[in-house]
């Protein structure tokens, strides 16, 4: 027994075999589903992104400017030559000549807007402009809305309206000024170089103003004791 001992006493010098910890799973790998599901429960949302602010309302078009006549060169070129539309035959003017015409008036709007028109310029519906199937090329003319009195200065710079009966096409925004949503009867004059080289115009214009105040008066008088004159 002693011999023993000392046998393994001898052997104290040799090193026990080291075993190395087991790697264990990470805890959260051993949650059962439903402790994971419970946990993403209590996770909080992700941030929402916030909802785009609501469309503005589409502003009304801008006041035109008002039309300020001046002499242009009158285009020698096809603007005022001959030309057919639908079988009719047109002879634009080509001086400067005075014009004076009553008829029906139209306008012209979005499906037009940006084209060029006769003389080239690009047609805004926003701005006072006007076409005419045979006034010279680029003109000013006087309107006058024979319905309610109210008149402006356009700028005519395009042909048309192609229709029987009508004399000048206006562009959106004239129509708008002169209270026109369709057709109208209408009173067109066109203005001479030397009617705006002395500004005749504007004296013409406040002739015309002043005559027809007393028209106007004495059609409200009139329409005021026309019930008084039926009883």
């Amino acid at each position: 027994m002693t011999a023993a001992a000392l046998t393994l006493a001898g052997c104290g010098t040799l090193k026990p075999t080291e075993i190395a910890a087991p790697a264990w799973p990470e805890a959260a790998s051993q949650q059962s589903p439903q402790s994971a599901a419970a946990a993403t429960q209590r996770d909080p949302p992700p941030p929402q992104a916030a909802a785009p602010a609501p469309a503005a309302p589409p502003q009304p078009p801008p006041e035109p400017a008002e039309v300020i006549p001046r002499v242009e060169r009158l285009a020698s070129g096809p603007p005022n030559h001959p030309y057919t539309i639908r079988g009719e035959d047109y002879e634009p003017e080509h001086t400067d000549v005075p014009m004076r015409e009553v008829g029906i008036a139209s306008w012209y709007g979005r499906p037009f807007h940006g084209r060029r028109t006769a003389t080239g310029e690009r047609y805004d519906m926003n701005r006072l402009t006007a076409a005419h199937k045979t006034m010279p090329l680029p003109s000013y003319a006087r309107v006058r809305n024979l319905e309610n009195g109210r008149e402006l200065i356009v700028k005519v710079n395009d042909r048309g309206p192609f229709y029987s009966g009508r004399v000048i096409d206006l562009s959106r925004a004239a129509a708008r000024k002169l209270g026109i949503r369709g057709l109208a009867r209408v009173e067109v004059t066109r203005l001479t170089h030397d009617e705006i080289r002395t500004g005749a115009w504007r004296k013409n214009r406040a002739r015309a103003l002043a005559a027809k105040r007393p028209a106007a008066k004495a059609e409200r008088q009139a329409a005021a004791e026309s019930p008084k004159t039926a009883q």
